[in-house]
């Protein structure tokens, strides 16, 4: 992954918007569009913003940290039961994804745990792995209860006919504090145009 600070920060700025204020009604479709339209190079306003940031404590940041890990390491085992305790047992839980075949839509947010899992479940039926950059993670707190975290990684899929390469995305998860312990509340993999 090749990104600059300021793109990765710009990046990321803008998906925390996009996915904050539209994820309910058009979260596939307002971030594919603003993967097409990113300049390619654009000044950093991230750390203008930090003074608004909510403060993330040290002791949540690497509880996500070390969630976001396991979760990937259970998803390339392709090992849905180690990802069910992830999942937000919710349904307003989304999963942002490609479908089945493109008269669903192409892309499309898949909604409540159970339609989660089956739909990761149906990816694993072929070779599916991510590779996370964690040098480029980061975690933003959106409130004492909602964190996000965005990684840079290479993701490698065959569902729905898609050549099983390597293709970049930027990984946003939002993860929920509930009674008990933090899930993953949303899961969207933003492309990033080569």
């Amino acid at each position: 992954m090749n990104l600059s600070s300021s793109q990765t920060d710009h990046v990321i700025q803008a998906a925390q918007a996009a996915v904050t204020t539209t994820l309910r009604s058009r979260a596939a479709a307002v971030l594919g569009a603003l993967c097409l339209t990113l300049p390619a190079s654009l000044p950093s306003v991230a750390a203008q913003q930090r003074d608004d940031a909510v403060p993330l404590d040290a002791a949540t940041e690497h509880t996500i940290k070390t969630l976001y890990r396991s979760l990937i390491d259970a998803e390339n085992r392709h090992d849905i039961e180690a990802v069910r305790p992830f999942v937000w047992n919710s349904s307003t839980a989304v999963f942002v994804a490609k479908t089945a075949t493109p008269g669903e839509g192409g892309w499309a947010g898949f909604w409540g745990n159970d339609t989660v899992l089956q739909h990761l479940q149906d990816i694993y039926k072929g070779p599916f792995y991510i590779a996370p950059d964690y040098a480029g993670e980061r975690e933003v707190a959106l409130s004492a209860d909602v964190v996000q975290t965005y990684v840079p990684v290479k993701i490698t899929v065959a569902y729905a006919g898609q050549t099983p390469v390597p293709k970049p995305f930027l990984m946003i998860l939002e993860w929920v504090r509930t009674g008990s312990g933090w899930k993953m509340a949303t899961d969207i993999a933003l492309p990033i145009p080569s």
